[in-house]
């Protein structure tokens, strides 16, 4: 929806990284302020609008300070749309991000570090996965692609993801609708279109641009 409306500030109050002003958020009736905050902060990988990728080579981008399976990098290689980049590079995987410590090093595409970034948030392998804007930097057919392998991307886990695009929104479960700070409506796809309210009025307008 709207810009400024309280959707980014939701996901960093579940992640824990904001403290709610008022009132709690629970996981399975407990408080997540009572949580170990390294425990709490394993059951989720997030990939915000302001991620941040290193100057180290992509494999250590990924992985991080995780244990290398590679088997799963493979996995997340692939799900996340790096494969035919990384076969063009001399490199590969061990092609180092930005030129700060190698001349070897490649300025990647915006839409190229947001599938690292999505790579990295699937190999850590937690049970929810957040993803702010995951397609913004993405060209149509890889955000095309995105939606269509989405399912599969994801796996068992829960995901909450941001966007603006609500054509992005028909394939998820629960949709919830923002507007002046305030969650206004909630379901799915095929119910807020019945209603008729915000969501319906917003989806028709941007279909719109592409009629």
């Amino acid at each position: 929806m709207k810009n400024g409306v309280g959707k980014t500030t939701l996901i960093k109050l579940l992640c824990g990284i904001y403290v709610p002003a008022a009132g709690n958020i629970l996981l399975n009736g407990i408080d997540i302020q009572a949580f170990d905050r390294k425990q709490y902060a394993s059951l989720i990988a997030a990939v915000f609008q302001d991620y941040v990728l290193f100057s180290f080579d992509i494999k250590d981008n990924i992985i991080l300070n995780k244990e290398e399976n590679e088997g799963r990098l493979r996995e997340v290689i692939e799900k996340a749309g790096l494969k035919e980049t990384l076969e063009k590079l001399p490199s590969g995987i061990e092609t180092p991000v930005g030129k700060q410590f190698s001349r070897q090093g490649v300025e990647f595409s915006g839409g190229e570090k947001q599938k690292i970034a999505m790579a990295r948030a699937c190999y850590k392998n937690s049970p929810f996965i957040i993803m702010d804007e995951p397609t913004a930097a993405l060209d149509p057919l890889a955000e095309l692609k995105l939606y269509a392998e989405f399912n599969d991307i994801i796996g068992e886990r829960t995901a909450i993801f941001i966007s603006h695009r609500l054509a992005s929104a028909k394939f998820c479960d629960r949709i919830i609708v923002f507007d002046d700070s305030r969650a206004v409506e909630t379901g799915a796809h095929e119910r807020l279109m019945e209603v008729k309210g915000r969501y319906y009025e917003m989806f028709h307008l941007q279909a719109e641009l592409y009629a």
